[in-house]
C-alpha cells in the first residue's frame, strides 16, 4: 500500500504541547513552510503570542487551549480544525512532562497525573486523527513523539520511562492494524535523544538538585526537522541523535551492560549542580511557562543531528544500523 503526503505548504497540521520546546520549534518551522497550524496547549497567553507571531508573518493558524489529559478537550482540538480549515492532513502528539524521582519516592497521584499527559494524551490524539482521516477518506500523516527512554529506562525517570513504553507500544500495534486494514495512514514514532527544551523547568523534581540533561544534548529543531519530514513523507521511526539509536541498540543486544551503564551514568547525569526547584514549581498539573524554545541544561549542545539528516535516505540509515550494531556487540562481547 502506497501512502502519498502532501507537501508541507498544502498541508493542516495539529501540534500539541505548542507553547513550549519542541512544539513551538515544530510550529514556527512548519508556518515558515507554508503549513496551516492548529495550536494546542494548556498556556493560552503563550498559544495567543504564538498564533499571532505567526499571523503576523503571513502564516495561517488558530489556537485552541486544551489540556490532553482530557478526551473532550483533545476532541475539541479536532473540531475547532475542521470548522476552521475543514480538517487537517498532520496530527503530531507532542505535548509531554515528566518528574524526576525514584521508583519508591514519586507518588501514585503524580505517577497518574503524567500517565493522562504523556499515554492518555496520545491515545486520545491517535483516535480522534484516524478517526478524521477515515471519515475524510483521504491519506494523513500520524506523528507521535516517544523518547530513547521509551526504548531503554533509567533510573531517576521511572514514570516518564513508563509512559513513554506505553507509548510505543500503543504506537506499533495502532500501526499494525492501520496497515492490515490498508487504510492510508502513516503512522511515525519519533525518538529524540536528550534534547535542550524547558522539559526539565517544566517537571516535577523530588530530587536534591534541579533536573537537567548534562552530556551531549541536541537542538530542539533537530526534532522539528524529523516531525515535519515525517509529515511528508512515511516513516515507521525516527531517531534523533546517534545517543537515542545507540540506546536502543545496545539494550536489545547486551541488556545487563546497559543496566550497567545507566547505572554508572544517568543518576549524576540527570541533575545541574544548583537546588532543585520546588516541589510545586511544574508544569504537571497546570501549564508552565511558554514561549520558551530552550531549558537550562549543562552539556555540548549539539547544532543539528546528522543522524535525522541521514534517516532521510534509506540505504545509508541500513548501512549506519548495521555497523553501528557490529560496534556494540564487539562491545558487549569484550566487556563480558
Amino acid at each position: 500500500m502506497t501512502i502519498s503526503l502532501k507537501p508541507l505548504r498544502n498541508q493542516v497540521i495539529v501540534i500539541t504541547g505548542a507553547s513550549s520546546g519542541i512544539g513551538l520549534v515544530t510550529a514556527r518551522m512548519a508556518a515558515q513552510k507554508g503549513a496551516k497550524l492548529v495550536l494546542a496547549a494548556r498556556n493560552e497567553d503563550a498559544l495567543r503570542q504564538l498564533t499571532d507571531e505567526i499571523c503576523s508573518k503571513g502564516g495561517q493558524a488558530i489556537y485552541v487551549v486544551a489540556d490532553v489529559g482530557k478526551e473532550e478537550d483533545v476532541n475539541r482540538i479536532a473540531d475547532r480544525a475542521l470548522a476552521e480549515f475543514s480538517g487537517f492532513d498532520t496530527w503530531v502528539n507532542n505535548a509531554g512532562v515528566s518528574i524526576f524521582g525514584l521508583c519508591t519516592e514519586v507518588s501514585i497521584p503524580d505517577m497518574k497525573r503524567m500517565f493522562d499527559t504523556n499515554f492518555w494524551g496520545t491515545v486520545y490524539g491517535s483516535r480522534a486523527a484516524v478517526k478524521h482521516f477515515k471519515e475524510r477518506g483521504s491519506n494523513g500523516a500520524l506523528i507521535n513523539i516517544g523518547s530513547f527512554f521509551g526504548d531503554r529506562a533509567t533510573p531517576v525517570q521511572s514514570t516518564y520511562s513508563a509512559s513513554k513504553h506505553a507509548l510505543h507500544g500503543w504506537t506499533d500495534a495502532l500501526r499494525m492494524e492501520l496497515e492490515a486494514e490498508k487504510a492510508p495512514i502513516s503512522v511515525t514514532l519519533i525518538h529524540p535523544g536528550r534534547i535542550d527544551t524547558p522539559y526539565n523547568e517544566h517537571a516535577r523534581s523530588y530530587m536534591p538538585k534541579q533536573p537537567a540533561h548534562r552530556g551531549m544534548i541536541y537542538p530542539p529543531e533537530a526534532v522539528a526537522e524529523a516531525i515535519l519530514y515525517s509529515a511528508e513523507h512515511p516513516k515507521r521511526d525516527m531517531f534523533v541523535g546517534f545517543q537515542a539509536k545507540f540506546f536502543a541498540v545496545l539494550g536489545g543486544i547486551s541488556p545487563r551492560l546497559m543496566d550497567k551503564l545507566m547505572e554508572i551514568w544517568m543518576f549524576p547525569s540527570q541533575q545541574s549542580d544548583r537546588p532543585s526547584r520546588d516541589r510545586e514549581d511544574n508544569a504537571l498539573y497546570q501549564a508552565g511557562y511558554g514561549m520558551h524554545e530552550r531549558g537550562t541544561h549543562q552539556g555540548w549542545i549539539r547544532s543539528g543531528s546528522i543522524y535525522v539528516k541521514v534517516s532521510k535516505y534509506p540505504v545509508f540509515t541500513t548501512i549506519a544500523v548495521a555497523g553501528l550494531s557490529v560496534a556494540i556487540w564487539l562491545l558487549a562481547t569484550s566487556v563480558v
